[in-house]
């Protein structure tokens, strides 16, 4: 059995891995809680926005991981997490015995099985911890986190667990389970934004006030959180990236494939990968998801509003 650190249930000292739109909200929010945070990112004017604002910064995986309790990786995908792991400079060898590290990137449940037996084996505790809100409840601490591990792990992740969210639902010991309901979550995602994005689209072809349908369609029964979220970058012609195109390339990818494994059908979550596939080939594969929109604009030859100067 996995040991926990002589402090475990005082743990204060986090690294956090990867400070994009996600990892930077929820390096603010561990700080904000008194927790002594490290954070490190391969682009380092990220690490100096952290500095800035008063937070640690690190140029090395080594560096960041140094004396911590717990690893926070907020990385894209199962690649990265096993270059952060395992890679030339990864911190599986830099942690110390009873640390715990914490995954939120997004992946095959098969996967994350995997790198949680090989972390295990260097005396570390792998806590599986998709997360889920956006940037915003990133920056707040509300976010949702559907965790799976063993109770050790939860034990040593707790302080950062606190401080990132204000729903963490533990969905059993065994690291996969947490992707699984991920996943579950992204399908549905998915489908809404692309929805959404259809609907909003559709509307302006029809000539409507597009705010008046905003309106509406949020005090109706068509309303959906992604709706109400993402058709309001479209009103304002903003893209900018808060949540990328390729995040759902990627993501609905997972679900494709899962459930091929299952030979499970998935059409609509088929349908709307498409459409992603369709957006990222168009060069907009790094914008904002909500560039769907624009998406369906070029396709029919709808008018969507522009960005105010």
């Amino acid at each position: 059995m996995v040991s926990l650190p002589d402090n475990a249930n005082a743990a204060s000292k986090i690294a956090v891995i990867g400070l994009g739109s996600m990892g930077f909200g929820m390096a603010r929010s561990l700080k904000r809680a008194g927790l002594d945070v490290t954070g490190y990112d391969v682009e380092s004017a990220a690490v100096e926005r952290f500095v800035a604002e008063g937070g640690l910064g690190a140029s090395t995986l080594a560096e960041a991981v140094k004396d911590t309790d717990i690893v926070v990786s907020v990385v894209v995908n199962a690649v990265q997490t096993e270059s952060v792991l395992f890679g030339p400079e990864g911190v599986g060898q830099a942690m110390r015995p009873g640390a715990v590290f914490v995954s939120s990137a997004t992946m095959d449940p098969a996967v994350a099985r995997g790198l949680a037996k090989r972390v295990e084996a260097l005396g570390l505790h792998y806590l599986e911890a998709p997360i889920s809100g956006g940037a915003s409840k990133a920056a707040s601490g509300e976010l949702t986190i559907m965790a799976s591990g063993s109770k050790q792990a939860f034990a040593a992740a707790r302080p950062a667990l606190d401080a990132m969210a204000t729903k963490v639902y533990e969905l059993g010991e065994e690291a996969g389970t947490g992707a699984a309901f991920k996943m579950i979550n992204q399908l549905l995602a998915g489908v809404h934004i692309a929805a959404a994005c259809e609907a909003i689209t559709f509307a302006a072809k029809q000539g409507l006030d597009l705010g008046k349908v905003y309106e509406v369609i949020t005090a109706s029964a068509g309303n959906s959180w992604m709706f109400e979220n993402r058709v309001p970058h479209v009103l304002a012609g903003d893209y900018t990236p808060l949540s990328a195109i390729e995040i759902f390339v990627k993501d609905l990818g997972i679900i494709q494939d899962m459930a091929r494994a299952e030979r499970y059908p998935v059409p609509l979550a088929a349908a709307a990968l498409q459409m992603y596939l369709a957006a990222s080939g168009a060069g907009m594969g790094h914008d904002d998801d909500s560039s769907l929109a624009r998406l369906y604009a070029q396709l029919s030859g709808a008018t969507l509003p522009a960005a105010a100067k």
